[in-house]
C-alpha cells in the first residue's frame, strides 16, 4: 500500500518538476541537502519544544496545584480529545510520504538515465577491471572518457563477485558472473578518479583499483580516434 502511494505521489512530484535532474553527484548531493535541512528543522522544532516545556514547568514557577494525576488505566483530561496527537500524527504521515516519495522518484531518475552518448564494458577479474569500447578496443586499469557526456557501464565479471564503484561519481554496480548490470555516470570536471571493489573477492582485494580518467571531450576525440581493437 504504501508503495502505491509513494508511486503516486511520486508521479506527481517528477511531474511538477521537483524532481532534481543532472549528474549523479548532483542528485545525491540535492538527496543528503533535503534529508539534513529536514534532520535539522525536525531538530530544532523537538529541542526548542522540549526547553520551552522545561521552563514552562520549571520548579518554583507558579503552578495550578489542584491538578489531579490520572489513575493507571485512564485517560488524561484536557487534550482537547486526542486533537493535538491526531494533528501530530497527520502532519507527520504528510511529510514522511512526501519525502519517500520525492526520495523514490529521485531514485528512479538515477535507475532510468538519459540516453547515452557511451558505452563501456566493465570486466571484472581477480584482481583488476578491463574495459572494453565500442570500437573493441580494450583497455585493462585506465578508464578513459570524455567531460560531461552519459556513459553507461556494462558491468560484469570473469570469475567471482565483485563490485565496481567511483564514490566521487557517485557510482557502485555489483559485478556477477554469467551476469550484466548496468550504471552511468557524467563527469563534470577533469582529472583522475579511482575506482575499487566493493565486494570481498580475496587476498588481492584491497589493490583491485583502476584509474577513470575524464578528459576534454577534444582531447578524448583525438585520443579515441587513434585506439585499436588491439588494446594498449
Amino acid at each position: 500500500m504504501y508503495t502505491h502511494v509513494a508511486g503516486a505521489v511520486a508521479g506527481w512530484i517528477a511531474q511538477a518538476g521537483l524532481i532534481p535532474r543532472g549528474t549523479r553527484t548532483a542528485v545525491f548531493g540535492r538527496i543528503f541537502e533535503v534529508f539534513l535541512l529536514l534532520g535539522t528543522l525536525v531538530g530544532v522544532v523537538v529541542v526548542a519544544y522540549m526547553v520551552y516545556n522545561a521552563y514552562k514547568y520549571r520548579e518554583g514557577a507558579s503552578h495550578d496545584h489542584d491538578f489531579d494525576p490520572p489513575q493507571l488505566g485512564e485517560l488524561p483530561g484536557g487534550s482537547g480529545g486526542g486533537r493535538k496527537l491526531f494533528t501530530s500524527f497527520a502532519l507527520s504521515t504528510v511529510i514522511v510520504v512526501s519525502l519517500v516519495a520525492w526520495t523514490y522518484g529521485t531514485l528512479l531518475y538515477v535507475e532510468d538515465p538519459p540516453s547515452p552518448e557511451m558505452e563501456v564494458e566493465v570486466d571484472g577479474y581477480r584482481f583488476g577491471w578491463e574495459f572494453t569500447y565500442p570500437n573493441g578496443h580494450q583497455t585493462d586499469g585506465v578508464l578513459r572518457v570524455p567531460r560531461d557526456e552519459v556513459i553507461r557501464l556494462r558491468v560484469t565479471s570473469s570469475d567471482v563477485f565483485h563490485n565496481f564503484g567511483v564514490p566521487e561519481l557517485r557510482v557502485k554496480s555489483d559485478a556477477v558472473p554469467g551476469q550484466t548490470t548496468t550504471t552511468w555516470f557524467e563527469a563534470e570536471e577533469t582529472g583522475n578518479y579511482t575506482a575499487q571493489c566493493y565486494e570481498l573477492c580475496g587476498s588481492g582485494h584491497s589493490y583491485m583499483t583502476a584509474t577513470v580518467v575524464v578528459m576534454e571531450p577534444d582531447e578524448y576525440d583525438e585520443w579515441y580516434a587513434n585506439t585499436t581493437t588491439s588494446g594498449s
